[in-house]
This record gives structure tokens, C-alpha cells and sequence, in this order.
């Protein structure tokens, strides 16, 4: 997925009102990136996936490829796959994973829904932020589980409610209509997996017993100042789509209360939102 739009449909993996970011990948040398931005709940997945050294992982939106060359590393013995729907995110992953040495990961391109993936290949399926979007959840974890042996985990991060996130609720009131409430982009939503008899009723009909949550209160970093938050912010296309709902006046005025929301969280540290996530584990049965 994009790093750069939040609301990505299928298998990419950043999140946001509306996430995964399409500029192109070069104007994003910047100071902030999605790795970066969500540096703090990496550490959380890396300690709940637990890979072990021979594990075979499947890394679902692998965006630019971080969490899939982690579980490469721990996975020393056996091998990850990152798949994601962005061609320029898996060419940037494969060219960060030879820059890096790390022999025992590959990334393809393609929409986790309907890849077709070895029959029980994998041990473990992980992703962070990557599995909003799917047109169709069921069909999409099915075929997920199938490509897990028996008995084989999903561990994914995903976001709880909009209300439960900071960054959210402030781009919404930045960016609505004076007085109007922002509509939510229709169908893709990137909170689509926050409530849990949800996601159990779905995990449950694509072949995966009872599922675990476990909250996950990190925040979310936006950039080292506001002017490197507000490009960073500046560039989700959810951001860019409620933007070309106002006449230019009001833009104008929506981009100047967006600076104000993120000057209010820069401190010495750099640019944070609190943000509230789950992670979620099941095993195929």
C-alpha cells in the first residue's frame, strides 16, 4: 500500500481517516515516513508476533517492506513474504531489502484477497495497519487462512474507533465545513475493524477460532515540526479529498486550522497524537 493514503482498499498497510499516501516515493525522502510514524507500535508487534527462527511469515500490506524484513531477521531459518497492491512500495521494499542484506524475504505485488498463495505455506500471517480495506473481509481472511498450515496464527494490528484516535478526530475538525460534520469516505474505512463481535463474526466465517484483542495505547508521530507534520498530513489523499470539497477560501482557512491542531501537539520531541489500536490474534482452525 501507499504509505501515503489512509484509506487503501484490500491489502496495504497504512492507516488513517482515509489512508495509504500516493506521492511518489521520492518526495517523501523527507523527514517523517510512515516507519517512523509508527515506530512505537512496531515495537508492540514485534514483541506479540514472538517470530521464531524457523517460521514461515506472510506479511499482509507490507507497504515498503520494515515489518516483513523484521520477521525476516527474527525468521533466520525460514523465510517472509511481504505482498502489498503498490508497485513503487514493493520495488522500494525489495531495494531496501538489498541494501540491507537480507537474503530471506521477497515481496510481490498483489491484493492478498485473491493472491494465490501456497496451500498451509506459512507459519504465522502478520500485518500492521493492512487489512481495512478488503471489498470483501470474508473471502479476503479465507483466503488468508488457507495459505496458513493448520493451526497457523494471524497476528494484525488494526485501529480502534475514530473517536478512540487523537489524529483523527483532529484532522476531521481541521478539515470539515465550518459547522458540518466531515462524512466518512464511503465504504473503504480505515476503523472498519475496530469493533470486535465484528471482527470476530468475520475471522470466524473465514476459517479462524476465537479471537484475541489486545489494546495498544501508542502515539503516533507526525514529524520532528509542524511544518514537516502539516507536509506529512498534507499528503493523505483523505486529506487531499476533503480539501477539494471546499472552495478555495475555505481551504485556505481548513489548512490554517490543520496548522493550528498540529502546533498544538509539537513539543521538543517533535510532532505526536495519541492513538488507540488493537491487536488481534487467531488461529486457523
Amino acid at each position: 500500500m501507499d504509505a501515503n493514503d489512509r484509506r487503501q482498499p484490500r491489502a496495504t498497510s497504512h492507516p488513517g481517516p482515509g489512508p495509504v499516501r500516493d506521492r511518489p516515493l521520492e518526495h517523501r525522502a523527507a523527514r517523517v515516513d510512515y516507519d517512523a510514524e509508527l515506530r512505537l507500535h512496531d515495537e508492540v508487534l514485534r514483541r506479540t508476533c514472538n517470530i521464531r527462527t524457523d517460521d514461515r511469515v506472510l506479511d499482509i500490506g507490507c507497504g515498503t517492506g520494515r515489518t516483513t524484513r523484521d520477521a525476516a531477521r527474527s525468521a533466520a531459518r525460514g523465510h517472509a513474504l511481504g505482498v502489498d497492491l503498490s508497485a513503487p512500495m514493493i520495488e522500494r521494499a525489495r531495494e531496501l531489502a538489498r541494501a540491507e542484506r537480507v537474503h530471506n524475504v521477497a515481496f510481490e505485488q498483489g491484493d492478498a484477497q485473491v493472491y494465490r498463495f501456497p496451500a498451509g505455506g506459512f507459519d504465522l500471517a502478520i500485518s500492521r495497519f493492512g487489512t481495512m480495506f478488503f471489498e470483501d473481509p470474508v473471502a479476503a481472511f479465507a483466503n488468508v487462512a488457507a495459505a496458513l498450515r493448520p493451526a497457523g496464527r494471524l497476528v494484525m494490528m488494526v485501529w480502534q474507533d475514530h473517536e478512540h484516535n487523537e489524529w483523527s478526530v483532529a484532522i476531521e475538525r481541521a478539515l470539515g465545513r465550518e459547522g458540518s460534520p466531515v462524512p466518512a469516505p464511503e465504504g473503504q474505512e480505515p476503523f472498519s475493524l475496530a469493533d470486535q463481535e465484528t471482527v470476530e463474526a468475520i475471522l470466524g466465517a473465514a476459517g479462524f477460532g476465537q479471537a484475541t484483542f489486545t489494546d495498544v495505547h501508542q502515539p503516533v508521530y507526525y514529524g520532528p515540526d509542524v511544518a514537516a507534520a502539516l507536509e506529512w498530513v498534507g499528503g493523505f489523499s483523505s486529506t487531499r479529498e476533503l480539501l477539494a470539497r471546499l472552495d478555495a477560501a475555505a481551504a485556505e482557512r481548513a489548512l490554517e486550522r490543520l496548522r493550528q491542531a498540529l502546533a498544538a501537539h509539537a513539543g521538543d520531541h517533535g510532532v505526536w497524537f495519541d492513538s488507540r489500536a488493537w491487536i488481534v490474534e487467531a488461529h486457523r482452525r
